[in-house]
C-alpha cells in the first residue's frame, strides 16, 4: 500500500507530496502551506459540482436511451427527436452573436497557421522530439519517406534519389518564394546586398519575404525567408555531402514545422497512479523549466538529447532577429471522468483527476512565466480540455482554472482553454461552450474518432451503425467538421485562437497525407494534428500553398454553412444487406484493433503507439481509436448483428494475430493460447461491458485492469 502523508485534510501519496514540494513548488513564489489549503479547499468546493455534471450525462443518457426503445422498429422522426433533446436539456439554446474576449496569446495561437503534434508527456524522448520539431529538414522528410512516390532504398546515400529531392525542394521554392527572371533550380549563388536578397543578382518577387541571414552578407551560412507566418532557412555549406554537389551550396533547407505541441497527460499515456503521475509531472516540469534532457542509445552510440536553443540572424536593416527554436507547449489534462488514487479527500475516496492534473500542471507553469525566453512569451499557460459534454462542463472548467489562477497568484484568465469538440452534445451546443469560457479560449477542434464513439454510445438504442469506413461517409460528419470551424469563425477565434482539425493516423504514409491533408487548411483551419515531426514538415507545405486567414475570410463572409440539424443525423445502417463475410471483417478489423492497443497499454504501460492494423498497415492508436471501435463491436452485438459466442472466437482469433505481429518484442507477453491474461481480459470487457460504460469510454476498465497487473506485479 502506497505510503500518504497529511496535507491540510489531503491524503497524498507520498511520492507526489515530495515532488511537489521539493521540486514543483521551489522557485514558484508559492508557499507550501497556501499551495495545499487551496487545493484541499477546491477539492473540497469543486467535486460535488464535478460529481454532479458527471451525474446529469447519466441522467440525460438514460432520457435518451428510452425515447430510442420506445420507438423501435418506427422511422426515426428527425423534428421530434430534435424538440425532445431541447426538452430535457441536452440541446440548449444557442447565445447572441458575440467575439471571444481571450487575450495574451501568442503568436504561434494567434497568427501562425501550421502543424500541430500530440505526444505522451511521459515519454521525455519523444516530448522533446516533439519540442524540437519546430524546425525540420525538408531534404530530410522527402528522402526518408514515399513522399515522392516510393520509400527509400535500403543502404547508403542513393544519389539519384537525393537529387529528386533537391529538385522536388526547388519546385517548393520557386512556388513559395519565386525569383523575378530565375529559378531556384537554375541559382548559382544567394547574397545579400543593401539589406535585399539576390538570388544570381536577381531579387525575390516579394522581396518582404526576406528575413533575415547568418553569416557574410555575400555569402551566407544560411538565409530566413518568410512565407504566410512561416519561416524557412536556407542551408549553405559547401564542405557537405549534399552542397558539395549543388551548384549554390544549398545542403539543406529546413522548415518551421510544428507550431504547437500538445504535451499529453490523457489519451495517450497509461497513468493510473502516483507514480505514472510524477513521472507525467516530472516530465512537464522539466520542459517548462527548459532543462529536460534524455540520454539514450541510437545508432551505437548514446544520444543526449534536449530543448533546441532560438535562432538567431542577421535583419536586413543589420538588426537583429530571433527566431523560436522549440514548438509552443500546450498541455492536455484529463477530463472530469476519472479519479486517480495519488490524493485522497478528507473521505478517504480518490479525487478527481481532472482537479489534480490542473493544479499541479499549472503550478509547474508557473516556472516557465517566471523566465526569459521560454515557452510563452505572452505570460499565457495552454491547457487543452477533452472529453466536454456542454456548456456546463466547460463553465466548469472556467471556475476550475479561477480557482487554480487564485490560489498561484495569476492574473485572471492567465491559464487558457483549449475546447476539444469531441463529444456531441459539446457539438450540437457548441457556441454556448466557446461562450462559457469566452474570456480563456484559445483553441478548438474537431476529433473523428472520439465524436464517432461518443455518436455511436449516446444512439446506441436507436439501431445498429453503419460499418466504420461508411460512418465516415454520413452527413453528420461533413456538418460536424464545418459547423465547427463556422462557429469558431463566428465568435472572433481567427487571429486569436487556433482551429484544429484531427489526426493522420498513418505515419509511414507520406504519399497519401500530402495529397490529403491539404483539405484541412482549405477548410479553415490553422492547425491540424499530424503523427511525427517528418509529417509535420511535411504537412507544413500545404500552409505555404494555403494562405489560411484568406480562406478564413472568405468564410466568414460566406455564413454558416453546416447546423446542428445534420449534425444530429445518426449514421445507422438504414439498409443493412451485408454478408456474413462482411459482418465478420468489420468485426475481425475493430478486434484486432482493440487487441493490439490494450495489451501493450495493460502490459507494456503504453498508451500510444503505432499499432499494425488487421492488414500490417501501421497506425497511430490511443485511447480515442480503442473506443470507437469498442463501441462499434457493441452496437452490433447489442442489435443482433453478431452475437456474444461469434465475438468471442473473433477475439481469440485476432489474439494469435496480434501475437504473431509482436513476436519482435521481447517485452510481449503472448494472448494466447490461454486468453486468460489481463489484457486480453480487458479487451474483451471493453465490448461486452461496453454499454455500461459511461459515454463509452474506456478509461475505467484499462485503469482497473492496469492497477490490477501492477498490484500482481507488486
Amino acid at each position: 500500500m502506497a505510503q500518504r502523508v497529511d496535507r491540510k485534510g489531503l491524503q497524498v501519496d507520498e511520492q507526489l507530496a515530495s515532488f511537489i514540494e521539493e521540486c514543483a513548488l521551489p522557485g514558484t513564489g508559492v508557499d507550501a502551506g497556501a499551495f495545499w489549503a487551496g487545493f484541499a479547499s477546491l477539492v473540497d468546493d469543486l467535486t460535488p459540482k464535478n460529481r454532479a455534471l458527471l451525474e446529469k450525462r447519466g441522467t440525460l443518457q438514460a432520457k435518451i436511451d428510452q425515447w430510442h426503445i420506445e420507438r423501435r422498429g418506427q422511422p426515426h422522426d428527425h423534428d421530434a427527436y430534435k424538440a425532445f433533446l431541447s426538452e430535457i436539456g441536452y440541446l440548449e439554446p444557442e447565445p447572441d452573436d458575440f467575439q471571444i474576449g481571450t487575450e495574451n496569446t501568442d503568436p504561434e495561437i494567434a497568427t501562425v497557421p501550421g502543424s500541430q503534434l500530440v505526444v505522451p508527456v511521459t515519454n521525455a524522448r519523444y516530448a522533446l522530439n516533439a519540442a524540437n520539431a519546430r524546425w525540420g529538414s525538408l531534404y530530410d522528410a522527402f528522402y526518408g519517406t514515399d513522399a515522392m512516390g516510393s520509400a527509400p532504398p535500403a543502404g547508403g546515400y542513393d544519389k539519384g534519389r537525393g537529387a529528386r529531392v533537391v529538385a522536388r525542394v526547388r519546385v517548393f521554392l520557386d512556388e513559395a518564394f519565386p525569383v523575378q527572371g530565375t529559378s531556384h533550380a537554375d541559382a548559382s549563388r544567394y547574397h545579400v546586398k543593401n539589406g535585399q536578397l539576390l538570388v544570381d543578382d536577381m531579387p525575390l518577387v516579394e522581396p518582404e519575404k526576406f528575413v533575415g541571414y547568418r553569416g557574410h552578407p555575400q555569402a551566407p551560412d544560411a538565409v530566413l525567408l518568410r512565407n504566410h507566418s512561416l519561416h524557412v532557412e536556407l542551408v549553405f555549406d559547401r564542405t557537405h555531402m549534399i552542397g558539395s554537389r549543388d551548384q549554390a551550396g544549398l545542403a539543406d533547407v529546413q522548415i518551421e514545422s510544428a507550431i504547437t505541441v500538445i504535451m499529453d497527460c490523457e489519451d495517450s499515456v497509461a497513468c493510473v497512479d502516483a507514480e505514472d503521475k510524477v513521472l507525467a509531472y516530472g516530465n512537464w516540469l522539466g520542459l517548462m523549466q527548459g532543462d529536460l534532457t534524455d540520454t539514450f542509445e541510437k545508432g551505437g552510440r548514446s544520444v543526449t538529447r534536449s530543448l533546441n536553443p532560438d535562432r538567431v540572424y542577421t535583419a536586413p536593416d543589420e538588426g537583429e532577429v530571433t527566431v523560436k527554436g522549440r514548438a509552443l507547449m500546450l498541455v492536455r489534462d484529463v477530463g472530469h471522468l476519472m479519479t486517480n488514487p495519488a490524493i485522497l479527500d478528507k473521505n478517504g475516496d480518490e479525487i478527481f483527476e481532472g482537479l489534480m492534473d490542473t493544479m499541479i500542471t499549472v503550478l509547474i507553469a508557473l516556472h516557465d512565466l517566471k523566465r526569459e525566453g521560454g515557452n510563452s512569451l505572452h505570460g499565457s499557460v495552454y491547457v487543452v480540455k477533452p472529453k466536454l459534454h456542454g456548456p456546463e462542463e466547460v463553465a466548469f472548467t472556467d471556475e476550475t482554472f479561477d480557482r487554480v489562477e487564485e490560489v498561484l497568484g495569476l492574473p485572471k484568465h492567465t491559464v487558457k482553454i483549449g475546447i476539444m469538440d469531441e463529444e456531441r452534445r459539446t457539438s450540437v451546443n457548441l457556441k454556448a461552450c466557446i461562450h462559457a469560457a469566452r474570456y480563456r479560449v484559445a483553441f478548438i477542434n474537431t476529433g473523428f474518432l472520439d465524436r464517432t464513439g461518443d455518436e455511436i454510445h449516446t444512439s446506441m438504442e436507436a439501431g445498429a451503425f453503419s460499418r466504420k469506413d461508411f460512418i465516415k461517409r454520413k452527413s453528420w460528419i461533413g456538418a460536424y467538421e464545418n459547423q465547427n470551424v463556422d462557429i469558431g469563425l463566428e465568435c472572433g477565434l481567427s487571429g486569436k485562437a487556433q482551429i484544429g482539425k484531427g489526426m493522420w493516423a498513418m505515419p509511414d504514409m507520406m504519399a497519401a497525407m500530402l495529397e490529403q491533408k491539404i483539405e484541412h487548411p482549405k477548410a479553415g483551419a490553422n492547425t491540424a494534428w499530424v503523427p511525427s515531426p517528418t509529417a509535420a514538415t511535411l504537412h507544413a507545405l500545404h500552409y505555404h500553398r494555403v494562405d489560411v486567414f484568406g480562406v478564413q475570410e472568405k468564410l466568414k463572409a460566406g455564413g454558416r454553412r453546416a447546423y446542428v440539424d445534420t449534425v444530429l443525423d445518426i449514421p445507422l445502417a438504414t439498409y443493412r444487406n451485408w454478408t456474413d463475410a462482411q459482418i465478420f471483417r468489420e468485426v475481425e478489423n475493430n478486434a484486432q484493433g482493440i487487441l493490439g492497443y490494450v495489451v501493450r497499454w495493460i502490459d507494456q504501460g503504453v498508451g500510444c503507439s503505432k499499432v499494425p492494423d488487421i492488414n500490417d498497415v501501421g497506425l497511430m492508436e490511443d485511447r480515442a481509436t480503442c473506443r470507437i471501435s469498442a463501441q462499434h463491436i457493441t452496437n452490433w452485438l447489442h442489435h443482433g448483428i453478431v452475437d456474444g459466442q461469434q465475438v468471442m472466437g473473433i477475439f481469440r482469433k485476432m489474439a494469435e494475430v496480434v501475437d504473431e505481429q509482436n513476436s519482435g518484442d521481447p517485452a510481449y507477453k503472448p494472448m494466447a493460447p490461454g486468453y486468460d491474461g489481463i489484457a486480453f481480459q480487458a479487451a474483451c470487457d471493453l465490448v461486452f461491458k461496453g454499454r455500461t460504460q459511461p459515454s463509452g469510454y474506456t478509461e475505467p476498465i484499462l485503469h482497473e485492469r492496469r492497477l490490477e497487473l501492477k498490484a500482481a506485479r507488486g
